[in-house]
């Protein structure tokens, strides 16, 4: 297969090593139980479904890149509702479509080149390293700023509740990153992806880099990225957003105005709509969390022991062992799940495991690895 010189700085699709694990799960008389990708399976609650097919979501002409008025005031209320981040500008919220392709394009949409360098978490999302990729620039796992040098760092991604740990960042680490990358002039790009599925009340433990405690304040130099895919089931709406800093904001809507990178008008409806209804919010987070705790039982009773995985919808698991032997002895039961060296060579001997089952699956999981201790 020819790649072209984009594709050539990619590298392979993970998932797509997985298909003889896949094949092996799939061959479990039970059937397979596939934790190994975070997609939601639970129904798009009732409120957003009639806001996808409400008459404002039937205009025929163009959508505009900011989004409508009223998207922008819902995200800034979910904001101070659902995480204490006060004082945001509407202005300062622009839509994306899903959180994937702005983490994606973000160094891009940013103007970073090959002198520049972006610092990604040690154990962190593929799609970190794939946006340095696509721009050009250089990357470096760390979760330290000592082992950076005086190299031009540009961009500082943070993400807590972490994908694939689950670890949670309190929030004077946070104001740490924070105060280093303004010392720096670099931008802090922070995925809140998971934000939402944290806590058991209606504050999150999990804290916004745009919280007062951990910004000062002040947005300055600071980008806060946001999914509706795992906390509102809409992973085919392709709903997100990202707020902050405004001039960095404005930067990233006049690229995407010329670029054409808009979300349909009637998902903006059903996004307005999700963001003001919390009640869905905190039903789904519940279903994750008991998803969670079964499987954590489950994994123990097999031989894992499980690290981290205080938020969010994965869990953090080790045998001790390389993580594709610890994929494929889960699979021969049935139960697919993903090797930890996806997020980064450190999690060479780790597996992540996914909640994103049903009820009945993730029972179905639970049973056989109960069993099979």
């Amino acid at each position: 297969m020819i790649k072209t010189s984009i594709g050539s700085r990619l590298p392979d699709f993970p998932w797509d090593s997985l298909t003889g694990a896949t094949a092996l799960a799939r061959s479990h008389p039970g059937g397979i139980v596939d934790l190994s990708v975070g997609t939601p399976v639970d129904e798009v609650p009732a409120v957003i479904r009639a806001a996808l097919a409400s008459e404002p979501a039937q205009a025929p002409g163009y959508p505009t890149t900011w989004g409508t008025p009223e998207l922008r005031e819902a995200a800034v209320e979910a904001m101070a509702r659902r995480f204490g981040v006060t004082g945001l500008d509407p202005g300062a919220v622009l839509p994306t479509i899903g959180s994937k392709e702005l983490v994606a394009w973000l160094p891009t949409l940013l103007g970073l080149g090959p002198d520049d360098l972006v610092v990604l978490p040690e154990l962190a999302y593929p799609t970190y390293e794939v946006g340095a990729r696509l721009a050009g620039a250089q990357w470096l796992r760390s979760d330290t700023t000592v082992a950076l040098g005086p190299r031009r760092v540009r961009l500082l991604w943070i993400n807590s509740p972490s994908n694939p740990t689950g670890r949670v960042l309190p929030p004077e680490h946070l104001r740490k990153m924070v105060d280093w990358a303004r010392e720096q002039g670099a931008v802090v790009a922070s995925d809140e992806c998971y934000l939402a599925l944290s806590g058991s009340g209606d504050v999150a433990e999990a804290a916004s880099v745009l919280h007062p405690e951990v910004c000062g304040g002040s947005t300055e130099g600071l980008l806060a990225v946001h999914s509706l895919s795992k906390s509102s089931n809409l992973a085919g709406y392709r709903a997100g957003f990202v707020t902050g800093d405004p001039r960095l904001v404005a930067e990233l809507l006049e690229v995407r105005k010329h670029a054409g990178m808009i979300m349909p008008r009637p998902v903006q409806a059903a996004m307005t709509a999700a963001l003001r209804d919390d009640e869905h919010v905190h039903t789904q987070w519940a279903r994750y969390r008991g998803r969670r705790e079964r499987l954590r039982g489950a994994l123990t009773a097999f031989g894992l022991t499980i690290e981290h995985s205080e938020a969010g919808l994965y869990l953090w698991a080790t045998a001790g062992e390389h993580g594709r032997l610890t994929v494929d002895r889960l699979a021969a039961q049935g139960v697919l799940v993903a090797p930890g060296e996806f997020y980064g060579p450190a999690g060479a001997n780790y597996v992540r495991v996914a909640a994103t089952a049903t009820d009945e699956r993730v029972d179905a999981a639970a049973e056989r690895l109960h069993a099979a201790r």
